[in-house]
C-alpha cells in the first residue's frame, strides 16, 4: 500500500469532514495531521485501501473528540491548579480546600453565564447544567436542534473564553471565527 498516496488522495474530503466534526480549522487541521499520524502506524490494520477514507474519517473523528474533551476540562483544570497548586479537579468528598475551589467553580460558572446572551445560556444551562436531551432543549425553545447545537457549540466557547478571561485578569480572548463581523 502506498501511504503517501491514499494520504493525498482522501486527505481533503477528511479534513472537510473534520471541519463539521470539530467546528473550526485550527482544530481540522490539526486533527487531520494527528490521523494521519495514527493512520500511518497502524497501515498494517487496514485490509482493503478502498476503505481508507472512511477509516482515515472514523481516527479523525475520535481524535477531535478527545480534543474537545481535553479543551472542556482545560479551564476547570486552571482553576483548580490556581485555587490549590495541583492540577486534580477535587471531588465531592474533598477537604476544605477543594470544597472551596469548587464554591469558586461555581460562583465563576455563574458570572460568566450571567454574562451570556439570553439565548446562549438558555441553551448552555439546559443541556450543560440540567442535562437535557438536545431535541426536548429545541422543542422547549421552539427552535430545530441544528440551531440548538449551533447556539450550544457558540455558548461553550464563550464559557471557555469567559472563564479563561476570568481566571487570567489582562488577557484579551480573541473571539472564534464564528463570533467575528465578516
Amino acid at each position: 500500500m502506498d501511504f503517501e498516496k491514499l494520504a493525498t488522495e482522501h486527505k481533503d474530503a477528511v479534513y472537510r469532514q473534520m471541519l463539521r466534526v470539530c467546528g473550526n480549522r485550527e482544530d481540522a487541521e490539526d486533527v487531520l495531521v494527528e490521523a494521519l499520524l495514527k493512520a500511518y502506524r497502524h497501515l498494517g490494520q487496514l485490509r482493503d485501501v478502498t476503505h481508507f477514507r472512511p477509516w482515515l474519517a472514523a481516527i479523525g473523528k475520535r481524535v477531535c473528540w478527545q480534543v474537545k474533551e481535553r479543551e472542556a476540562l482545560l479551564p476547570l483544570i486552571q482553576l483548580s491548579a490556581l485555587a490549590d497548586g495541583g492540577t486534580e479537579i477535587p471531588g465531592a468528598d474533598a477537604g476544605p480546600e477543594a470544597q472551596a475551589a469548587l464554591a469558586q467553580m461555581r460562583v465563576l460558572l455563574k458570572r460568566v453565564l450571567d454574562g451570556l446572551e439570553p439565548q446562549y445560556r438558555q441553551v448552555y444551562e439546559m443541556r450543560e447544567l440540567k442535562d437535557m436531551k438536545g431535541e426536548d432543549v429545541a422543542r422547549k425553545l421552539g427552535i430545530s436542534l441544528a440551531a440548538m447545537k449551533s447556539r450550544l457549540h457558540r455558548a461553550r466557547s464563550l464559557v471557555r473564553q469567559g472563564i479563561d478571561a476570568e481566571i487570567m485578569p489582562g488577557t484579551t480572548p480573541s473571539k472564534p471565527d464564528h463570533l467575528t463581523d465578516q
